[in-house]
C-alpha cells in the first residue's frame, strides 16, 4: 500500500472507536499532499506510520492545528521531525489495558511470571498494582484494588460479562522490547506522552499516574527481539510459577512470517513449559484468532487465550465484552 493510502486509511479510523479529530485531519492532509508524501517516502516503510509521524510531530513542538497551519510547520521542521522518527519507534504503553487484561489474568490459578513481549516502558506488567471500576451495561459497578489498598491508578473500564472478583498474584515479572523504555528518564517519558492522541488527555494522566507506580518498583526489562529472546527470558522466570506472555497492541508490527516465528515459539514453551499466551490484538493481526470468533461480531481487539478468542477489548482498554 502507499503512502497516500496508509495515511487515507488512517483517516478512516480516525471517524471510529474513539478516535482523534486532530490526526483525522491530519492524516487526510498527508493523503493528499504529494510532497509530504514524498518526504515520508524516504524514510524506511516501517517508519513511514501515521502515528510515529504525528508522534514525532508534537514532540518536536508540532502546533495542534489545522493541517493548513500544521503543514508550514512541518515543512520548515521536517529535519528535526525525520531524525525524531528514524531514532524513535512507536512504542505506546496504554495502561488502561490492564483492565481488559485482567479478566484473563484473574481466571488463572497460583502464582504467576508475567512476562510481556513488546513492553515499552512495563506500564502494563503491573495488572496487580492498579485499581479498577468495571461497570455492567445496567450500572452495576464492581471495584478491585490491590492487597495493599486503593492504587493511585484507577482504571475505569464498561464489562459485559462477569466482572473480576480478585487480583492475579503476580510473583515475577519481566519485559521484552527492541528498546526499552524507562519511565524515570524525563526523554522517555516525553516520547511516551508524545503517543498519546491529543485529545485524550485522560489518557495522559493515567500515564503519569502509572510511571510513577512503575518508577518505584522498576521491572525487569530487557533489550531483545521476541522472535529469538524469549525462550531464555522464560527460563528465568520461577519454577513454581505459571509462565503467562501477554502482547497488546505489539504484533502488528510482526511479517506474517515473524507471526509464525512468535506462535510457534509460544507452542513450545506450552508443552514445555506450560506458558499460557495472552494475546490483545487488532482482529486483522491474527486471523487464525479472528476465524474462530462467533459470526456476526465486530471486534475492534481480540483477547485471546492460547490461540482461543475469549473477549472483545477497546484498543485503549475502555471497555471489554466477555466472549
Amino acid at each position: 500500500m502507499d503512502t497516500a493510502a496508509v495515511y487515507a486509511q488512517f483517516a478512516q479510523s480516525q471517524a471510529v472507536n474513539g478516535g482523534s479529530p486532530i490526526y483525522q485531519d491530519w492524516a487526510r492532509g498527508v493523503a493528499a499532499d504529494p510532497e509530504v508524501c514524498a518526504l515520508l517516502d524516504t524514510l524506511p516503510e516501517p517508519k513511514r506510520q501515521p502515528n510515529l509521524l504525528f508522534a514525532a510531530a508534537r514532540l518536536v513542538g508540532a502546533p495542534s492545528d489545522g493541517w493548513v497551519e500544521v503543514r508550514s510547520w512541518l515543512l520548515a521542521a521536517w529535519p528535526d521531525v525525520e531524525r525524531t522518527m528514524r531514532t524513535h519507534a512507536t512504542q505506546t504503553n496504554e495502561p488502561r489495558r490492564c483492565a481488559t487484561l485482567l479478566p484473563a489474568l484473574a481466571a488463572i490459578d497460583g502464582p504467576i511470571a508475567l512476562i510481556e513481549v513488546g513492553a515499552s516502558a512495563g506500564l502494563c506488567l503491573y495488572p496487580d498494582r492498579y485499581s479498577y471500576v468495571y461497570t455492567s451495561p445496567d450500572g452495576v459497578r464492581t471495584r478491585l484494588d490491590p492487597a495493599d489498598g486503593p492504587s493511585a491508578v484507577l482504571l475505569p473500564c464498561a464489562i459485559e460479562g462477569p466482572a473480576p472478583t480478585r487480583m492475579p498474584d503476580v510473583v515475577w515479572r519481566a519485559g521484552l522490547d527492541l528498546n526499552p523504555l524507562d519511565v524515570r528518564n524525563p526523554a522517555d517519558l516525553a516520547w511516551l506522552e508524545a503517543l498519546v492522541w491529543p485529545e485524550h488527555t485522560d489518557r495522559v494522566e493515567t500515564l503519569h499516574a502509572a510511571a510513577r507506580v512503575v518508577a518505584a518498583d522498576p521491572p525487569d526489562l530487557v533489550m531483545g527481539d521476541l522472535r529469538v529472546d524469549l525462550a531464555e527470558l522464560v527460563s528465568d522466570a520461577p519454577a513454581e510459577a505459571t509462565v503467562v506472555v501477554q502482547n497488546s497492541a505489539a504484533l502488528y508490527y510482526l511479517t506474517p512470517a515473524d507471526l509464525e516465528m512468535f506462535a510457534a515459539t509460544m507452542d513450545r514453551l506450552r508443552r514445555r513449559r506450560g506458558a499460557v499466551w495472552l494475546s490483545n490484538e487488532g482482529w486483522t493481526v491474527l486471523p487464525d484468532v479472528a476465524a474462530r470468533l462467533p459470526e456476526g461480531l465486530s471486534p475492534q481487539f481480540i483477547l485471546a487465550r492460547d490461540g482461543e478468542p475469549v473477549a472483545l477489548t477497546d484498543p485503549h482498554g475502555r471497555s471489554v465484552r466477555l466472549l
